[in-house]
């Protein structure tokens, strides 16, 4: 059965390598007040290898999200995953003056883990010689999606009501974006204007190639707006070229941050068997590698009598 078919089908495609994974990778941040730890996974074979490196949501860690490092890492990715100031593994408290500026910290992690790639790969003998550094994406889920979008070319907009500095990173050459927050504003509710403000993006300069990936059932707690409000950086952004509709899906997209996690409220197999492959699939395609099986994703979702999703393009 081709990908494509399981894919609209429901069904999980089965993993193509064997695969390793070493965290974790400590990188001095003094300044930080906390070593930052990145766990690396890569297929134990092959050369050539892009990279993409995945931002957790709020409070997850490096040792989250093995439903797509797994099947990422098995179908040819180099997958590195920082840990952020947020997550719950650290136990930093709302008190700690670092705590007001994690937004900022998270996009410099980031830009840490690109400079220090070397040390990174190095971790598991022979990789540094089997990856492509030319082939480079960035990924993230909720909190994990800002983070990265600012890479990409997105910027928040101040107490003044202008964009704030542009971070774009040339390194990065694609992204996907997972249940990322919209245009804030009027929209936002008074906690999160009061809270979070990096929740008010401007889209202009998101000139990257980029999957959006939204839930239709995804309903926020922190915006009046419904589950459309994740799919502005599609509407909005020059370089958000697809956009992934999830059907069913609420913010954690079936369950992509951990196999049989509890906290899950709309668990789905399913959904996150078309999340892997399609964001799989559109990476290869975006990075210049192969876009056969973008092609195929989108024509059997199409083809599909009951999709489990549905893929605009601009």
């Amino acid at each position: 059965m081709p990908a494509s078919e399981t894919v609209a089908q429901g069904t999980v495609p089965a993993l193509n390598s064997a695969i390793i994974s070493v965290k974790p990778v400590v990188l001095p941040a003094p300044e930080r007040g906390d070593n930052l730890q990145v766990r690396v996974s890569a297929p134990v074979t092959g050369t050539d290898l892009p990279i993409v490196v995945l931002a957790h949501g709020f409070g997850q860690s490096m040792s989250s999200y093995d439903p797509l490092v797994d099947f990422w890492a098995a179908n040819g990715f180099v997958v590195i995953q920082p840990t952020f100031l947020d997550s719950l593994s650290l136990g930093i408290a709302p008190t700690d003056p670092r705590h007001p500026g994690i937004w900022h910290i998270r996009v410099q992690d980031v830009e840490r883990v690109l400079d220090e790639l070397d040390r990174i790969v190095g971790a598991i003998p022979g990789l540094s010689g089997r990856i492509d550094r030319s082939r480079l994406a960035v990924a993230g889920h909720s909190w994990g999606g800002q983070t990265v979008s600012m890479l990409l070319g997105a910027r928040v907009v101040g107490a003044d009501g202008q964009p704030g500095p542009d971070k774009t990173d040339t390194r990065v050459k694609a992204g996907v974006l997972l249940a990322t927050t919209g245009i804030g504003g009027d929209t936002l509710t008074p906690f999160a204007a009061e809270n979070f403000p990096f929740m008010n993006p401007d889209f202009d300069r998101l000139t990257t190639p980029t999957l959006v990936i939204a839930g239709d059932h995804d309903q926020s707690l922190l915006s009046t707006r419904g589950p459309d409000w994740f799919t502005d950086v599609y509407q909005y952004s020059p370089g958000a070229q697809s956009l992934l509709t999830v059907f069913g899906a609420e913010h954690s997209l079936g369950g992509i941050h951990a196999y049989n996690a509890k906290d899950t409220t709309d668990e789905s197999p399913e959904r996150v068997a078309l999340i892997r492959e399609a964001s799989w699939a559109y990476l290869r395609s975006a990075l210049g590698i192969d876009d056969t099986a973008w092609k195929e994703t989108q024509t059997a979702l199409m083809e599909a009598p009951e999709p489990s999703g549905r893929i605009d393009n601009k």
